[in-house]
């Protein structure tokens, strides 16, 4: 059975030529290129590179495996960079790959009218956010109220995602063998009047938020890399989605690695 491929490439000049190599190396060992349903897809970028190909391919998660090559600043999900291209060639055409899978976010927003609710997928995290003020939001964990929030906004990671924007925010970062998915606020009202727990929640895989607006706003929500605007919100409830992503491993490479190697300059090396 022949395995099928698509590149997603930043669009520089460097990651251009790197998808032009793979494309070509690739075909001569007798793999088909395909960008509507490819097997595996390779991300030539950064993480936002990556993030596009989740998005482009997030309707066929169970059959579309992902692998980053880095070529950007930061690249949390690459394991490989340009000068080992050659190598994870000869890995692609002549290694069955392992699948190495993390969980991922479901985003449901109702309107108040109810008759058409918006589904997303977030593969590092959704925020919500207004342009009109504080956002104004009852949280409500597993049906019970738990909290009003008062301040910018909420940020709702996934554990590979904690280690992008939930990190700034002083969240925690979560081993994506976990299940889970985490809430972390962004400059809380906190005083007399105005209380939330202040601390990032962390909510296994059988617990569900929805938070409810206790005013009319028009919201911008982000999912990954895109933003949009939703009014007249009834709802927005987040859980661990029912789909998990497949990165396509050649070699280990284990997270916590990946952490150290993204926010910790080695001062041993130094010495």
């Amino acid at each position: 059975m022949v395995m099928k491929f698509a590149v997603q490439c930043r669009g520089d000049q460097d990651s251009k030529e790197i998808k032009s190599k793979l494309k070509s190396y690739l075909a001569q060992f007798k793999m088909e290129y395909d960008e509507d349903e490819p097997d595996l897809c390779i991300s030539v970028g950064g993480d936002g590179t990556l993030l596009e190909a989740f998005h482009r391919y997030v309707h066929r998660l169970d059959q579309t495996a992902f692998i980053g090559i880095h070529t950007g600043h930061l690249g949390f999900y690459a394991d490989w960079i340009p000068k080992e291209l050659e190598k994870l060639i000869i890995e692609i055409a002549r290694t069955p790959f392992q699948v190495v899978e993390y969980p991922l976010l479901e985003l449901t927003i109702r309107p108040n009218e109810y008759d058409k609710e918006h589904t997303y997928i977030a593969l590092n995290e959704i925020t919500v956010k207004t342009a009109e003020g504080s956002v104004v939001l009852d949280v409500e964990i597993k049906g019970e109220h738990f909290e009003t929030f008062r301040g910018d906004g909420l940020c709702i990671s996934t554990p590979s995602g904690s280690t992008a924007y939930n990190k700034a925010l002083g969240g925690a970062i979560i081993h994506p063998s976990l299940e889970a998915f985490q809430i972390t606020e962004m400059a809380s009202i906190n005083n007399r009047v105005f209380r939330t727990v202040g601390s990032p929640l962390i909510l296994p895989k059988h617990h569900t938020a929805v938070l409810r607006p206790k005013n009319e706003r028009t919201f911008m929500i982000t999912i990954d890399h895109l933003t949009m605007a939703f009014n007249d919100v009834h709802s927005i409830q987040c859980r661990v989605a029912k789909e998990r992503v497949r990165f396509a491993r050649f070699r280990p490479f284990p997270f916590w690695k990946r952490v150290h190697d993204s926010f910790i300059s080695d001062s041993r090396s130094e010495m």
